[in-house]
Parts: structure tokens; sequence; C-alpha cells
């Protein structure tokens, strides 16, 4: 089982420097910075860069004290896909290129992924280092010279529409 902690920093939200950052429970850990964005897209980026960085077979789990990014990934994206991308009103689905990319690695990976929400800021050693590296992250990105760039995620391939049975929320 692999057991990965997520977490998401922005500087200033929303348009401040933002970071992100993954820890798998057993060894190595990413993390990466843009130099804007807002908190959720930093959660939503951690999220995806470690299903990109854990394909594969094996179960997953990923923790994340980031309740709108877990509903996400494994409670929302099933609707929002049948509804050609809009929320239960009829409004765009925000940050749709990650949405979108997480869908793709979800349906791509062979494993199943849970998510498993964690209170932040309360001594979670995987939690806590998440944090910290997507802190460091953000700071590094602000603190370097240029002009602000806002990147983008490719929009997603149009792949086989898979149902995601195997995502979950549990929250303690």
């Amino acid at each position: 089982m692999i057991i990965v902690s997520t977490d998401g920093s922005c500087l200033r939200n929303p348009g401040g420097a933002i970071g992100w950052a993954w820890v798998n429970h057993e060894g190595p850990s990413a993390s990466g910075g843009e130099r804007s964005g807002t908190n959720q897209i930093a959660e939503l980026r951690a999220l995806l860069e470690a299903l990109k960085a854990h394909p594969g077979s094996e179960p997953m789990i990923i923790e994340s004290d980031s309740q709108y990014a877990i509903k996400c990934a494994s409670e929302w994206l099933p609707g929002w896909k049948r509804k050609g991308w809009k929320t239960a009103t009829g409004a765009p689905v925000k940050n749709l290129d990650l949405v979108r990319a997480i869908d793709r690695e979800l349906t791509e990976r062979a494993g199943p992924v849970r998510f498993r929400w964690v209170r932040g800021h309360v001594g979670n050693h995987f939690n806590e280092l998440a944090d910290t590296l997507a802190g460091q992250a953000a700071r590094e990105i602000a603190a370097k010279p240029g002009p602000i760039e806002v990147p983008t995620v490719a929009p997603a391939e149009r792949a086989p529409s898979k149902r995601v049975d195997d995502a979950e929320l549990t929250l303690f």
C-alpha cells in the first residue's frame, strides 16, 4: 500500500506564489511552485503530482488536509464529467484543466486510489512535512526575479470513459 501526504501553499490568496508538495510515507517526496495561483490550485496540483509520481497497480491512499481537493477528485469529479464539466448549478467547473488531468491520472492508473482527509497543523508528521515543503517551494518561486507567468495544465486528452469506483473520502 502506497500512502502519500499532499499539501499546497499560497503566499497571497489569490494571485500570490504557490507551492505544492507530496510526501511518500516510505521514502521520496517532491515539491514545486508557480508564480501565481490560488490555494485551491496549489492543493489540486499537489494531488495531481502525487498521482503522476505513483503509477502502477499498487493500491494508494492520498492524505490531504484539503477537503476541497479530496472532494474534487473523489466525490464531485464523476458528476462534473457526466454533466459536461458543469457544477450542480450549471456553472463551469473551476480549475478545469487540473481537474481533467486528475481525472486522466485516476482513469489510467491500474491500482485503486482512496483519499483520506487529515486535520492540518495538529502534528501529523507527513502532513506537516508536506506543508513545510509546499511553503518553501512557494517562497523560492516568489523570490525569483522576472515577470509573473501563469502556467496552465495541458487539457486532458479524451480518454475512454471509465468510472472511478475506487476513489473515496475517508473522514476522521
